[in-house]
């Protein structure tokens, strides 16, 4: 196994480039190092409370980290002035320089270090043994280089990030030493979850259907203007959050997503989230390329961020993206023509399967896409109706029941929060899931409950949301009195259910003690 030394300081410009946080600086590093099966032998690293490129510097306060062997981890050695820091620096570089000599190291990692002060004789050691070394820092790079130094790899620090350094700095010696690596924390393409992408881009669909309905209101109409500028929103939000799921290489991940994201304004949220794989799936491939390359760690920074994003997004924009649009339409389309066929029955049909198929898993993968699809078009959905009066307020009325008439007297105070959760935030509908188990009778009760508020949605063509307060769900409708009887339909039918089965529950058993039992599953 090969060892390196990590030595530096928290210098001028790599201060606001990661080195002020100089634990997730070390911490990234080693990371990498493991992934290639690199141990790190020692480490100094000086990181001062400002940049050093600032006058009165020399009279800052400073850190010195360290590498402690038996944790196999960092540690802070001492806290004093710059000068303080500076010479006890000294002392343990002149270790790590007896180190180099010994053989005990075979590569050296630098970042803004002092190879004329500080650092001279870990350095100079190198430089005699031949030592690969790979670092940033425009100015101390070049005078190491300058002394005949084996540098393998050299950079600035503009552009760069504590993960994209430390996977620039892994790959040069990997290269160098002819040692496998595949970078920490890259993923394939079918470990993504794209489920998890459609969650987490939820707000988002929110905030542009929250500014399409404030627009509605006669006097917020100028806001009309700003929801078409935010209706892009989705779309971005989807395709950065998707390219982080292949791929977590901080700022660059994150550019080339939305890059592509905007790309893909025409081509539908389906677009997006594809466009986003893409670019998440070709950061690493194309940062890892550049590197070996040769190319200095700013420019594979800034090349891989900008053209993962490009190369998607462009082929969504000219060609791909008709296809994806498309898709999303015959979703919207097929949805439409079911309900049309008989809204009623189809609406109940709906309602009756929803509390199934989230308590079967199904949720994420098979109705959360299409509240997702409808709302791109919409602004709102008529499945997302259906989760809120189906799932939701059905949900509310079981633990209302619990509230009105309890089976011991300790429910009541177990039921409060999560009642609040659900009428309040528009969420939470697990608590309700340990009254489901222990009574069949509860439900069928919430499968009937939902079916007839589907009912009402189907019936009366509603659409709406859920993830908000109930009352901003009325609000987010398209028929706000129509969507308040879905609602209450289904708390109605919930809470008489539970109620009635509570009371044959205290007429069976008058003498069971409080229940301990909780509503967070």
């Amino acid at each position: 196994m090969k060892k390196v030394a990590i030595i530096g300081s928290s210098g001028g410009n790599l201060f606001h480039s990661g080195g002020g946080d100089p634990a997730r600086l070390l911490g990234e590093i080693a990371e990498q190092c493991r992934s290639a099966d690199i141990a790190v032998e020692a480490a100094l690293f000086i990181a001062a409370s400002g940049s050093m490129d600032y006058r009165g510097a020399a009279s800052a306060r400073a850190e010195l980290y360290e590498w402690d062997g038996g944790s196999r981890a960092f540690r802070r050695a001492m806290e004093g002035s710059l000068g303080e820091a500076n010479r006890q620096a000294a002392i343990a570089d002149a270790e790590i320089a007896g180190r180099i000599e010994e053989g005990r190291i075979d590569g050296l990692i630098l970042m803004s270090c002092d190879p004329l002060g500080v650092n001279r004789a870990s350095v100079e050691a190198a430089v005699r043994r031949k030592l690969p070394i790979v670092g940033t820092g425009g100015t101390s790079m070049g005078r190491i280089k300058a002394m005949g130094a084996n540098v393998v790899s050299l950079s600035g620090t503009t552009g760069t990030t504590n993960l994209t350094r430390a996977v620039s700095f892994v790959i040069a010696l990997s290269r160098h030493w002819k040692l496998p690596y595949r970078m920490a924390g890259t993923k394939t393409l079918g470990q993504a979850r794209i489920s998890g992408v459609l969650s987490s881009a939820m707000p988002a669909f929110i905030a542009v259907l929250l500014l399409m309905s404030a627009a509605r209101l006669p006097a917020l109409s100028g806001l009309e203007e700003a929801a078409a500028a935010l209706s892009a929103l989705p779309g971005v939000v989807l395709a950065i959050f998707a390219a982080r799921r292949l791929s977590d290489l901080g700022e660059a991940t994150l550019i080339a997503g939305a890059v592509c994201g905007l790309l893909c304004v025409s081509a539908g949220i389906i677009g997006a989230a594809l466009g986003g794989l893409a670019a998440g799936w070709l950061v690493p491939r194309l940062f890892q390329l550049f590197v070996r390359s040769g190319f200095p760690a700013t420019t594979v920074n800034i090349a891989a961020g900008a053209l993962s994003g490009l190369a998607p997004g462009l082929l969504l924009f000219f060609a791909a993206g008709t296809y994806t649009s498309a898709a999303g339409d015959a979703v919207r389309h097929a949805l439409e023509w079911t309900v049309g066929l008989s809204p009623v029955a189809v609406g109940a049909v709906f309602g009756l399967a929803m509390w199934p198929l989230i308590l079967k898993g199904w949720y994420h993968v098979a109705v959360l896409p299409l509240i997702l699809i409808e709302m791109e078009r919409y602004g709102n959905s008529l499945i997302g109706a259906l989760d809120m009066a189906g799932l939701v307020m059905v949900s509310a009325g079981i633990l209302l029941a619990q509230l009105a008439v309890p089976p011991n007297p300790g429910e009541r105070r177990v039921v409060l929060k999560p009642l609040w959760l659900n009428v309040g935030f528009g969420t939470f509908i697990e608590a309700s899931y340990v009254y489901m188990r222990k009574s069949r009778a509860v439900y069928a009760g919430a499968v009937v409950a939902s079916g007839l508020a589907g009912a009402v949605v189907g019936g009366l063509h509603l659409r709406s949301t859920a993830y908000v307060p109930s009352y901003l769900a009325v609000l987010f409708s398209n028929d706000a009195a129509g969507f308040l009887v879905a609602m209450l339909t289904g708390l109605l039918a919930a809470f008489i259910v539970g109620i009635c089965v509570n009371w044959a529950s205290r007429r069976t058993a008058p003498e069971s003690g409080p229940s301990n039992r909780k509503g967070d599953m």
